[in-house]
């Protein structure tokens, strides 16, 4: 007869099991307790550490307590308040663990719970221990609970020994304890380490709150907005490019106030920034998303927090066209200041936004920037618009060559600085708001702002320009070429060759008449109308290149990828010398983008000199 082999575990076995899935360590058992004290209906929690939770971890709160016989079955496993019906399973609406974390607590640590209900005139004391099992006592405790964890996995050594340093513990306790602070600030929270208060956030409203955990200075450096619709409801706090941050530690999600992680979140406020975010730059965000319970699921993870939404691609869409919206309704131009540094007494640095209010896009250029991001009505038509490219596109083959000039305000087109006033007037009145436009080396374009001076790069500017046109033609499917007088034949290798093939669907939307012959031979019949006269070869292999470079390197998609290949490669060069009509139009279609900051490659566009800036530097102050 063959010896059985399969055993049914004992209780205490089982429990230590199970207590690996809920107690990882010891900021695993603080989202516990605080959790349960939230479902209780706490006003007040208190959370009390000494050894980064290794000796003690402690949470009192002011809530509705238990009565003797619930305090009894709260430490068992599988009993729960929060569930009655499979039913509750698809709708949670409270935050615990829903039967086991009490349970699994206790089966690795020395727990004790205090707790009377307002009614009641004593409280129960239980605790639970490996050989007696659950202990009971009756005595005057303070209303709510208490629960006191000690010695977390005394009695599972190689389990503590796998926890990490105290300050690494300390951190885990402290963002656990930040994320509730955040999404309940109605709630007053404190917290203690080693008999130090460590920090004392009294109930408040969000925008406060926010304020006690982040910065009091918080709200210079992002962008506050609402979005509701019939689906889905989202408050939401994004960073200025400023504030853009080399770690993921300050980002904060939550759904229905619970806190958790999502890509698919991430992503779209990733995708909401752009071209902002540079290598390792992550931006800083809180979003509180409200959202029908049976349209997310909690359930994919025992810590839950992990989600599934049932129509991802509409929380997406929602959570990236709220961001991009509030960013757009923001004037968020960087400032340059003199301060002096260690190695030079005269240096220029990048300094915070100047924090405008929202839609106030006033101290931009006075002919046609001062309207909201997107805003498509400048003080030229698109005829005129197209017009001026094309007549761009002639000049910049005529002039393409750099001068060096005795005078940075000195071009052929120009000789002499003209003031215009806003409504395009080339008189000037003393009490008329006046502004100029000059380029300097023909590379950068100066104009008068409201604050002081505004100065743009014209090469990313077109670039911004172009990058978005991209995008638009790809959305439009509807291809302009510029047909040429005479057709260019062009020999690549086999792999630019088979690259070009991939793509060409791609191309033709953006204007490219392309024809496909054996042995690397490419006839080119048309090109887009951003193509200066006499270098459509030069530039479509200039596109490949840098197309392939970042397929390499950044790993683009193939639309956004052509787009930013293009519009690097196509537009105006440093150097190229721009008229004053030019000037102002490119100007004006830069602050008619979706995001006029910065280029499709991150780097900044737009940046202003305040008057008080430099009336320190003229001694006016």
């Amino acid at each position: 007869m063959s010896e059985e082999i399969i055993n049914i575990l004992p209780e205490n076995i089982s429990n230590k099991i199970a207590a690996g899935e809920v107690v990882q360590r010891p900021a695993s058992v603080l989202k516990e307790l605080i959790e349960n004290s939230i479902d209780a209906e706490a006003k007040s929690i208190e959370v009390i550490i000494k050894n980064a939770g290794k000796t003690l971890i402690q949470v009192v709160d002011d809530g509705l307590g238990m009565s003797q016989k619930d305090a009894v079955k709260c430490i068992q496993r599988h009993a729960t308040s929060k569930i009655r019906t499979v039913e509750d399973l698809s709708a949670i609406r409270t935050f615990g663990f829903r039967g086991e974390a009490l349970s699994s607590i206790a089966s690795v640590s020395l727990t004790e719970i205090r707790t009377e209900m307002y009614d009641d005139e004593l409280g129960t004391l239980i605790r639970y221990e490996e050989d007696k099992g659950i202990v009971v006592e009756k005595g005057s405790f303070a209303k709510g609970t208490s629960v006191i964890v000690k010695n977390l996995f005394y009695n599972t050594p190689a389990r503590r020994n796998f926890l990490k340093s105290n300050s690494t513990e300390l951190r885990h306790l402290i963002d656990t304890f930040k994320v509730f602070s955040l999404s309940h600030p109605s709630i007053s929270f404190s917290f203690w380490n080693d008999d130090d208060e460590i920090f004392n956030y009294p109930a408040a409203d969000l925008e406060e709150r926010i304020k006690s955990v982040i910065a009091d200075n918080i709200f210079d450096a992002i962008i506050p907005f609402t979005e509701k619709t019939d689906l889905l409801d989202i408050v939401g706090f994004v960073a200025k490019p400023t504030f853009l941050k080399k770690s993921r530690g300050d980002q904060y999600l939550f759904i229905n106030k619970r806190y958790v992680q999502s890509k698919i979140v991430n992503h779209a406020v990733f995708s909401a920034f752009e071209n902002i975010l540079e290598k390792g730059d992550y931006p800083f965000f809180i979003l509180f998303l409200s959202i029908d319970l049976a349209k997310v699921d909690v359930n994919v993870h025992p810590s839950k927090l992990e989600v599934k939404f049932e129509d991802e691609k509409i929380v997406y869409s929602f959570v990236n066209a709220a961001v991009k919206k509030a960013i757009g309704k923001y004037d968020l131009v960087p400032n340059l200041s003199f301060n002096p540094t260690k190695d030079s007494e005269d240096s220029l640095i990048y300094t915070n936004y100047r924090r405008t209010g929202e839609k106030d896009f006033s101290d931009r250029p006075a002919w046609g920037g001062n309207k909201p991001v997107g805003s498509k009505n400048g003080i030229f038509t698109n005829e005129e618009i197209d017009n001026l490219f094309d007549m761009l596109n002639t000049d910049l083959r005529k002039n393409s060559t750099a001068q060096e000039i005795a005078s940075p305000f000195e071009n052929q087109f120009q000789t002499e600085v003209q003031h215009l006033n806003q409504k395009g007037s080339s008189e000037s009145s003393a009490s008329e708001e006046s502004t100029f436009i000059i380029s300097l080396h023909n590379k950068y374009i100066l104009a008068q702002i409201k604050s002081g001076l505004m100065i743009i790069d014209q090469h990313v500017a077109h670039e911004r320009i172009l990058y978005e046109k991209v995008l638009r033609s790809f959305e439009a499917d509807m291809p302009f070429s510029q047909q040429l007088l005479f057709s260019q034949t062009i020999q690549v290798d086999p792999a630019d060759y088979d690259l070009l093939r991939e793509i060409e669907t791609y191309l033709q939307k953006l204007g490219y008449d392309l024809r496909f012959f054996g042995k690397g031979s490419i006839v080119i019949h048309g090109v887009p109308s951003d193509i200066k006269i006499g270098h459509e070869v030069e530039t479509l292999l200039q596109v490949l290149l840098e197309f392939r470079t970042n397929r390499i390197e950044k790993k683009l998609e193939v639309k956004d990828n052509l787009a930013k290949s293009f519009s690097c490669k196509a537009a105006i060069k440093a150097g190229d010398r721009l008229s004053e009509q030019e000037m102002r139009m490119l100007v004006d279609q830069l602050f008619a983008t979706s995001m006029p900051y910065v280029c499709p490659h991150g780097r900044p566009i737009v940046v202003k000199i305040s008057l008080d800036e430099l009336d320190k530097r003229f001694g006016r102050t």
